[in-house]
């Protein structure tokens, strides 16, 4: 079995799923063992953003949330966990470039990565995959894992 296909298959298992630091290739291998793994893949650039409305914003539309998301915290909440508008095994998103957020707006990203995390855990127990990585230059936050 090659480095790909033992990605899809970690990938493809929820157990494990949440939220994790970006590995260090910017997440080039995890998107395509993900896709051939049958998961939705999206990849929200943050660079620049630096605040809850813009976070909002950026994930959404790489979501492909639907036009009733209500852009605050209760709304993420009620799209992660439903995501019957875009079909898949599971999802794995990619918020690249996230250390501006995080340095403007740090409660702001806190409570997403609780959002994403309580996320992954709802959809692990329903047996669907979903995995956040996160891209940050700082190693070692203590509010992400390794992958």
């Amino acid at each position: 079995m090659d480095r790909e296909d033992q990605l899809a298959a970690r990938l493809h298992k929820a157990s494990g799923a949440g939220v994790y630091h970006l590995p260090g290739d910017g997440g080039a291998a995890l998107a395509a063992a993900a896709a051939a793994a049958g998961l939705g893949v999206a990849h929200a650039d943050l660079q620049d953003c630096r605040d809850k409305a813009e976070f909002l914003r950026r994930v959404a539309a790489t979501l492909r949330f639907p036009a009733w998301f209500g852009h605050n915290w209760d709304a993420l909440a009620d799209c992660l966990t439903d995501m019957s508008w875009w079909p898949a095994d599971g999802h794995v998103l990619i918020l690249a470039h996230a250390d501006r957020f995080r340095a403007a707006a740090e409660q702001d990203f806190l409570q997403a990565l609780e959002i994403f995390g309580e996320a992954a855990s709802e959809r692990a127990a329903e047996g669907v995959p979903f995995w956040i990585f996160v891209g940050l230059t700082a190693d070692g936050l203590v509010h992400l894992r390794t992958f």
